[in-house]
């Protein structure tokens, strides 16, 4: 499951809208009024909301569905397919795609008890609790519009905890005369936000959405997956990562939780494989989020340990290997200089911290002096009780569970 903000905010107050596709598990859209008329008016934040892990619950549900009719999801068609489609024309989609002796309907009856159940265990993806916790401290009125029913985005940020009374307006596609790429759920959210759409930005992961949000003749900030690049080039900025996300820049409250240079985060449980020492490849993890980008820090343990020693520094970007496909790239540093070998066997990541975006999508591109400031960075940190209090977490299989399949 996926989900992306979507936030408009008016001027001089602020609102929010966030944006859930059903078929495709994605919360997409968050609108933010502005506060100040020199500033651009903040619309709509985009950002997966739901889990840590958000394209692959989708294609659980989706691949455990066909296999009943003996059918085998074909990844790459699914990796090409758009985000932000409405749910009948996802389930039309697939019940094309695959030859199902379905109606669209039937499938999405059949298919909708099966994404309930993932429900109650999505988590926010890093950035996306923490940016509606700060709106809401800060009494900027915020917005939910997404092409799923309004039923089921009910039904799904209610197990996110406080989404639910923090939304100012809840908005479905059911609820207006057509969903995204139309302009209507953002134009009849901001009108009930009391918000004009010219002083909306919008923060986006879709091409739907963007050009949504476009038409509803509001600014946009894209986060897209490797799948929504087309994003970039319509957006009037692009961030890897919704922690990248800067609210002084479009007249908001700056966040305030930062601890010096370093910025505490929701823990991010991984396991893989180390090849060649403490400063090559891991290998990809389809689990993680394309958003989850940037150097971040934490602690490392073999899989057979019992608590975490090891502090690290993690680069986490991406690599073109051609025109068309991408491959995630790990760099990952001891900051105490432990012995390399120490990778190379099955390890488990902890981390708990973000410092920066990559100043390139390739994490292997940083100087020494820059690894060196980052170890100093998280050494201090990793001191500190907001760090520290995760390593207490027993370090077992069980935490990375379904992670590194």
């Amino acid at each position: 499951m996926s989900s992306l903000i979507n936030i408009t905010l008016p001027l001089p107050s602020c609102s929010l809208f966030l944006s859930t596709d059903e078929i495709e598990f994605e919360y997409r859209e968050l609108q933010l009024p502005d506060r100040r008329m020199q500033k651009v008016p903040l619309s709509k934040l985009q950002q997966n909301l739901s889990t840590v892990q958000p394209e692959r619950a989708t294609k659980d549900v989706v691949n455990d569905f066909l296999a009943k009719y003996g059918k085998v999801l074909d990844k790459k068609r699914e990796e090409e397919k758009r985000l932000g489609r409405t749910q009948k024309e996802s389930a039309a989609a697939i019940v094309r795609d695959y030859g199902l002796p379905l109606t669209p309907d039937q499938f999405i009856q059949e298919i909708t008890p099966m994404y309930r159940e993932k429900w109650p265990s999505v988590k926010a993806l890093p950035g996306a609790d923490r940016l509606i916790k700060h709106l809401y401290s800060h009494k900027v009125p915020f917005a939910l519009a997404s092409n799923s029913l309004n039923e089921y985005i009910y039904a799904k940020i209610s197990c996110m905890r406080g989404w639910k009374e923090w939304f100012s307006v809840i908005l479905g596609s059911d609820q207006v005369i057509e969903g995204k790429p139309a302009p209507y759920l953002f134009e009849e959210a901001a009108k009930r936000m009391g918000v004009d759409t010219s002083h909306c930005l919008v923060i986006e992961d879709s091409l739907v959405g963007v050009k949504a949000a476009m038409a509803a003749k509001m600014k946009v900030v894209a986060v897209p997956s490797h799948g929504e690049v087309e994003c970039s080039s319509l957006a009037d900025k692009v961030l890897h990562s919704l922690l990248e996300f800067q609210p002084e820049l479009w007249g908001l409250p700056p966040f305030e939780d930062w601890v010096g240079r370093a910025l505490p985060i929701d823990p991010i449980y991984l396991c893989s494989r180390y090849v060649n020492g403490s400063t090559s490849e891991i290998s990809e993890d389809a689990s993680l989020p394309d958003q989850v980008f940037g150097t971040f820090f934490g602690w490392a343990g073999a899989v057979n340990a019992t608590a975490w020693t090891i502090k690290v520094v993690v680069n986490i970007g991406w690599k073109c290997c051609s025109c068309t496909k991408r491959k995630r790239l790990w760099k990952l540093w001891s900051v105490d200089e432990c012995d390399s070998k120490v990778f190379e066997q099955q390890i488990q990541l902890l981390l708990v911290g973000y410092i920066c975006r990559l100043n390139s999508k390739d994490p292997s591109t940083v100087d020494a002096k820059e690894i060196e400031e980052f170890k100093y960075i998280a050494n201090t940190s990793l001191n500190l009780p907001m760090f520290v209090n995760h390593s207490c977490t027993s370090l077992s299989t069980e935490a990375t569970s379904g992670l590194n399949e």
